[in-house]
């Protein structure tokens, strides 16, 4: 990998959308940078972090403006030269794409790295390091498979029900949980609010009624909850960067 381990980014409207053999972490600072990774979306904001593997194609920009630290990872060897024992963990997290919540204290480890002087070898590398260090399961409060929310459920209600409102409470009703505890579990394991998880699912969904069948825009937007074409095509454009009328071409090119 060449280039620095640590950088500040800024991102803008541009949207970005490549991949690279080396996995990274892009950490939010200020604004909010709209993500996705193999599928996976997210918004990556303060107290938040995005896992992109290796050779994993991404794409991302930001409406509002962006600030970011990315730790881009060297190598294998580097990981286990400079992580020891916890490479292993290390690797484990690199591997799952996707966001996910940072503490108080991880947030002012990303604070303080933000404004040091990245350029110099052995803070950039020790940074790198702590980073990494911090987001092991043995040092920071991960939230185990077992007990994520019932994603797999809120999906199934939100792909049943995305013509209709759906509110906070009906996915906190799905968990057994109370709305206000389903946002702090949201933020902590996928970065984003429930709403721009429900928002997230109905603009998936409507990805694929755009490149998959031959309805019309006008029938897809109302299946997805848009009363308005030119609110869904203004919401399909900001999600995934082309409007759905472009998007079904460019699948009917390929």
């Amino acid at each position: 990998m060449a280039g620095p381990i640590l950088s500040l980014r800024h991102y803008r409207h541009e949207l970005i959308a490549h991949s690279h053999e080396h996995p990274q972490l892009v950490f939010g600072l200020h604004g909010r940078l709209d993500f996705e990774v193999q599928g996976h979306g997210a918004k990556v904001a303060r107290q938040g972090v995005v896992v992109v593997p290796a050779g994993a194609h991404h794409t991302c920009g930001s409406d509002v403006g962006s600030e970011c630290l990315v730790l881009d990872v060297p190598d294998e060897q580097w990981l286990h030269e400079q992580l020891g024992a916890h490479a292993d963990a290390s690797r484990r997290l690199l591997d799952q794409p996707g966001a996910r919540g940072l503490d108080e204290r991880q947030q002012q480890l990303v604070d303080w790295l933000a404004a040091s002087p990245m350029d110099d070898p052995l803070i950039a590398r020790q940074g790198a390091v702590l980073l990494l260090a911090s987001l092991n399961p043995s040092a920071s409060a991960v939230v185990t498979p077992s007990h994520r929310l019932p994603y797999a459920a809120f999906d199934a209600h939100i792909e049943q029900h995305a013509a209709y409102p759906l509110q906070v409470a009906d996915l906190a009703r799905i968990a057994g949980v109370s709305s206000t505890r389903l946002h702090a579990r949201f933020s902590a394991e996928c970065g984003m609010t429930p709403m721009d998880y429900i928002r997230q699912r109905r603009l998936l969904k409507a990805r694929r009624l755009v490149t998959q069948t031959l309805l019309p825009m006008g029938e897809i937007a109302a299946q997805v909850g848009y009363s308005s074409q030119s609110a869904f095509s203004a919401a399909m454009l900001r999600a995934f960067g082309c409007s759905p009328l472009a998007m079904r071409r460019e699948s009917g090119d390929n």
